[in-house]
């Protein structure tokens, strides 16, 4: 199976460069498609640079939709079953870490793949809302049903691809990918190294958008050939579980 690998950036001209350069090195014969969800920095000048070293298909929005809308914009595009979402705001990127987030789902030993830096991913029981962050790999047939609910539903599509697959009974791998690492922008000026990606704003939608989210996860199992009502119940569990994780988080959050 042929794979196209998503890259979706808003303002990451201090890591563009070597992700994208990473995926396309380290992966000749994918399709390497970069959405840029309206940055305002270096961002597009960076990857006109990277364009004459290394092919790639550019997707510019003309404003910032978030990183959903982006996500699913890059499915459209995409041409080959397998799509793996990379985040541009990675150091250390290697070709270990594409052979781990694409090989089980090659082997047909998962349908989806989450991929988090080793060091963060030790306990996935204990720490839900973790483990739907990260790099993903899945079959592009499996998102294409729900692409319109992922380009609205704002910060909550890791959550949402999450519940979706289990609620299916799609087989969710977690790799631990030794001596990654992300970049998180703490102001215009200033990075730093960070363990997640969970912050105030996405704690927040996620929140708020709940019910939108358990209904859209509601509907789509009900169209599935799938569908029983145990299904449904177990959706719920699974959101008031992450729901509960994360409305205890906003208070740790919030004291940053």
């Amino acid at each position: 199976m042929k794979t196209s690998i998503i890259v979706c950036t808003y303002n990451e001209e201090e890591t563009i460069f070597n992700v994208v350069a990473s995926c396309c090195k380290h992966n000749p014969e994918a399709e390497v498609i970069v959405v840029d969800d309206g940055s305002t920095d270096g961002t597009e000048d960076v990857l006109k640079t990277l364009a004459s070293h290394y092919h790639f298909e550019y997707l510019k929005l003309p404003e910032n939709h978030g990183k959903s809308y982006a996500m699913a914009c890059g499915v459209e595009f995409a041409s080959n079953e397998i799509v793996l979402f990379i985040n541009a705001n990675l150091v250390h990127l290697r070709k270990e870490h594409f052979v781990a987030m694409l090989s089980p789902i090659q082997n047909h030993q998962a349908d989806m793949v989450i991929g988090n830096p080793a060091s963060f991913t030790i306990n996935y029981g204990a720490d839900p809302y973790d483990t739907a962050m990260g790099e993903k790999a899945m079959l592009r047939a499996d998102l294409l049903p729900i692409l319109k609910d992922v380009k609205e539903i704002l910060f909550g599509v890791e959550v949402l691809f999450t519940i979706y697959y289990q609620a299916l009974g799609k087989r969710v791998s977690y790799q631990a990918l030794n001596d990654l690492e992300r970049v998180a922008r703490k102001s215009d000026s200033k990075k730093v190294k960070v363990p997640h990606e969970g912050d105030k704003e996405i704690v927040h939608a996620l929140i708020s958008n709940f019910e939108l989210m358990m209904k859209r996860v509601q509907n789509n199992i009900q169209n599935s050939q799938n569908y029983t009502q145990s299904t449904i119940s177990s959706v719920q569990l699974q959101l008031n579980k992450y729901m509960k994780h994360l409305r205890e988080r906003i208070t740790s959050v919030e004291t940053v």
